[in-house]
């Protein structure tokens, strides 16, 4: 409450003295504690010099009180010096809040600091008091008619007090009955199915539909009147709405009083007012037609097209308004689309953010609005998209901002938020097979944030050892021509894993370019040369050498003799050379493996062309649009091996909801020789099972199975018996087993030395995926993960099995493998993170199945 006490100026001013007007000499200010004396002199109105006038101290009593920092303020007068005593008000130490959930600590601590109570600010009572009941009429707007909010000031020394709110949010009532008055085209099932608020029912409990609050129902309400106005009833109107509470404000009833009207056909359309562009042009974008139920979303879509068609010639401050008139009496309303273009606008200049470590020239090789160019939304937009696409960001948007002091400039400032867009990797491990396992790579497809694709992997084990590099520049030439290169080593021994018992040297390299040939189309072109050479080993599977054979270490045989009773052979005479073999000795194979036929070295040089359509709105993880490739890779004529591979992949994102969206994935693969070549060559097979292929399968587990190899049985302890049948024990040097009763080495098959079937691929390849992505509850930034329900299906076949291969098939239907599961992807800074929850449907005995899955650097 204000106080004046005016003790001396009273007296003054009825003396002469004051009649002769006092000048101030000097101004002082008394009751100071944590203000400073600068900030009252600031707000003062009188200065030493100045004349003290009744006026003029009332006016530096109400200056000082607006300030809102004094409860109290005395101006008086000592001789020629002017006193200013003043009490402060307290400041706030503290603020505590308690019971709250509904709303959150944070948003109701901005929300006081925004009204002036906030921690280190002076108190103000009937601050606090406004906030308690504006906090009290939100809760209110949610259905909780029983909130209570107390409020509790504690003065703490040195002039501050502490604030606590304790809130009780009570429980949100429950809608009982929605009734819908005055309507009969539609009934209340119907317009209620419209509602996102509902009656309490049995599901209510689960979707928290019967909670009453004031914004669902005026979105409800806006919801209603839309309906009807999509389907004619151009004068439907909401005539009053009335909620009720019952007296222990549980339990609310809604009635909504309507008025439909008569429904309204459309008598045609027209275009008017400043047509920049040929009308023949702009009237395709008018939606509604002579004869159709009038619509108010067609209205409404129909000026978005033109406007944003004016958008693309520059006019981005367009305006287009759908103006209905009304003939009441035939029933039908005739629409003019009135068009405002407004000044064209061009764009002055373009600017990034969040690009921390991309270099905008990455970015702005993207754009494809310019600079002084007329502004296209569509070219702004395609602009944004672009970004989106190089897999460098979470996401892209675009401010378009107004020149100040012009009104046909703009700038456009694109944000962007960067996410990993490559992979960093390395193990050790050891295994019993294997030994040590060491590996490293390093994938950047940003290297340093000049956009180029840069990647370096090592590997080594007992079983691997490999190196590769490759390089790609996307902008190769200013026009978006791009340039790659690769080259790689790899030695494998398959034998150490028991894979096969054969082992690959290979070395290559390879050139690639690609051509834009618009916007979402690309070309491409490779070069290569490899030089593979391959060495089998005894348990090499008979596809790849034929069966049975010589073991290279052993160099002698020597002659058994079957005992019928026990199947086993005894040595009857003393070891001789291999090389005295008898004539017959070797049985004859059925058919010759890939290397008895072409050799085991291969120099190839290889040629490719692919092409590329993408319509995605991101590189990784996108949500919707579409891409599909296809790929030709041939040796060309006259290198040692001639043959070629074909691949398809295709995918498509279908969007059914805000949330929820359909993929469809395929891939198609055929391979065959061609020339000297009558078959693929078995090394560029293809495989499938596991991630990118049919989950739930183990990794390149599915389709034919190769032929284990046959051997000539070698015996490492002999006995010699001579003719007169005295035994005579044999160093334990290995020998070839020779029945004499036939003449030849005897061979053990793979079945009697437990040797299993290997997945050896085929030529032939079909896949397909259908999965329903949807959002993971509790992540905020779903931008980086990918999580949905998949079913997988597709195998390999075969069109030229061998005679002894299992599992070995030309195309079918009937062949194919199916699963189905759960899979989730993490953009991390290593890399992709995925794994898969999969259970083959159709599996069969030789399948090898594999519930749980997981990979860092790959996604589904």
């Amino acid at each position: 409450m204000k106080r004046f006490f005016l003790y001396a100026l009273f007296f003054c001013l009825a003396s002469p003295l004051v009649s002769a007007q006092t000048r101030i000499n000097d101004i002082r200010v008394e009751g100071l504690q944590r203000i400073a004396a600068e900030t009252v002199f600031s707000a003062l109105p009188l200065n030493v010099g100045d004349l003290i006038t009744q006026q003029a101290v009332a006016q530096s009593s109400r200056a000082l009180f607006a300030t809102g920092n004094f409860d109290d303020i005395q101006i008086g007068v000592d001789k020629d010096v002017l006193v200013v005593r003043v009490t402060e008000r307290p400041a706030i130490s503290k603020i505590n809040i308690e019971g709250n959930k509904a709303l959150a600590t944070d948003a109701l601590l901005d929300g006081l600091k925004g009204a002036g109570l906030a921690e280190g600010q002076v108190f103000k009572r009937a601050t606090l008091e406004n906030m308690r009941m504006e906090l009290t009429r939100q809760y209110v707007s949610q259905g909780r008619y029983d909130a209570g909010i107390e409020t509790d000031v504690v003065a703490e020394p040195r002039n501050r007090v502490s604030i606590s709110i304790n809130i009780d949010e009570g429980s949100t009532a429950s809608i009982k009955h929605i009734n819908i008055v005055g309507n009969s085209v539609y009934d209340d099932e119907t317009l209620l199915d419209e509602f996102e608020l509902k009656p309490s029912g049995f599901f209510s409990f689960f979707s928290s539909s019967d909670k009453y609050a004031r914004e669902k129902l005026k979105g409800d309400l806006e919801t209603l009147n839309s309906y009807y106005l999509d389907r004619g009833y151009l004068r439907f109107n909401t005539d009053s709405i009335q909620v009720s509470i019952s007296p222990d404000r549980k339990s609310v009833y809604i009635t909504v009083n309507v008025t439909e009207g008569d429904k309204y056909t459309v008598s045609g359309a027209e275009l008017s007012g400043d047509l920049v562009i040929p009308e023949d042009d702009l009237k395709r974008f008018i939606l509604v037609r002579e004869g159709q139920v009038f619509s108010q979303a067609l209205v409404t879509s129909t000026e978005e097209f033109l406007v944003k068609r004016l958008g693309n010639e520059g006019y981005n401050f367009a305006k287009v308004r759908g103006i209905p008139e009304v003939d009441e009496d035939a029933g039908t309303v005739a629409l003019k689309f009135f068009i405002d273009p407004g000044k064209r606008t061009y764009v002055r200049r373009i600017s990034f953010e969040g690009n921390e470590r991309t270099a905008d020239e990455v970015l702005r090789r993207e754009m494809r609005q310019m600079e002084g160019a007329p502004a296209s939304a569509d070219k702004i937009e395609l602009s944004r998209i672009r970004l989106e696409r190089l897999g460098y960001f979470k996401g892209a948007k675009v401010d378009t901002l107004e020149v100040p002091g012009s009104d046909d400039l703009i700038d456009l400032t694109y944000s962007v938020e960067e996410q990993s867009s490559g992979s960093l990797g390395a193990s050790v491990g050891f295994s019993q097979d294997s030994g040590l396992l060491l590996s490293a790579n390093i994938q950047q497809n940003n290297f340093l944030g000049t956009g180029k694709q840069v990647g370096f992997g090592v590997s080594r084990s007992d079983f691997l050892t490999s190196a590769s590099f490759n390089y790609l520049d996307p902008y190769f030439t200013e026009d978006g021509v791009s340039r790659g290169f690769s080259v790689f080593y790899r030695a494998t021994d398959f034998e150490e894993v028991n894979v096969a018992s054969y082992t690959t040297d290979t070395y290559g390299t390879s050139v690639n370019f690609g051509y834009p040939i618009s916007e979402t189309e690309r070309l491409g072109f490779e070069l290569g040369y490899n030089l593979t050479s391959i060495e089998a080993g005894v348990r090499a599977v008979k596809e790849i050498k034929t069966s049975p054979r010589i073991f290279d270490a052993v160099d002698n045989y020597f002659v058994s003799t079957r005992d019928p009773s026990t199947g086993r052979y005894t040595v009857a005479e003393v070891l001789e050379d291999i090389a005295n073999l008898p004539a017959g000795a070797l049985t004859e194979s059925d058919e010759p493996g890939f290397l008895d036929e072409y050799g085991d070295e291969f120099g190839n040089f290889t040629a490719g062309i692919s092409w590329r359509q993408s319509t995605l709105n991101r590189g990784l993880l996108a949500t919707r649009g579409a891409s599909q490739s296809v790929s030709l890779e041939a040796s060309i004529p006259g290198s040692d091996l001639e043959y070629y591979r074909l691949t398809y992949n295709g995918q498509l994102y279908v969007p059914i909801s805000n949330s929820f969206t359909l993929r469809f994935k395929t891939e198609l693969g055929y391979g065959d020789g061609y020339g000297n070549l009558d078959k693929l060559p078995f090394y560029e097979h293809f495989y499938a099972g596991g991630f990118s292929s049919v989950r739930g399968y183990r990794s390149n587990t599915l389709g034919p199975r190769s032929s284990p190899a046959d051997v000539y049985r070698i015996s490492q302890a002999a006995t010699a018996i001579d003719s007169n049948g005295n035994a005579t024990a044999l160093s334990a040097q290995a020998g070839y087993v020779l029945d004499p009763a036939t003449g030849q080495l005897v061979v053990d098959t793979a079945s009697s030395l437990g040797d299993e079937a290997d997945p050896f691929g085929g030529n032939v390849l079909v896949e397909g995926s259908i999965e329903l992505l949807f959002p993971l509850p509790f992540v905020k930034d779903q931008r980086s993960v990918r999580s949905g329900l998949f079913l997988d299906a597709g195998n390999v076949f075969s069109t030229s099995c061998s005679s002894t291969q299992i599992n070995c098939s030309s195309p079918s239907v009937d062949e194919l493998r199916y699963s189905a599961g759960f899979g989730v992807t993490w953009i991390t800074g290593f890399g992709p993170l995925t794994f898969s929850l999969g259970r083959a449907l159709n599996d069969e005995k030789i399948d090898e199945t594999e519930i749980f899955q997981f990979s860092l650097g790959r996604t589904f």
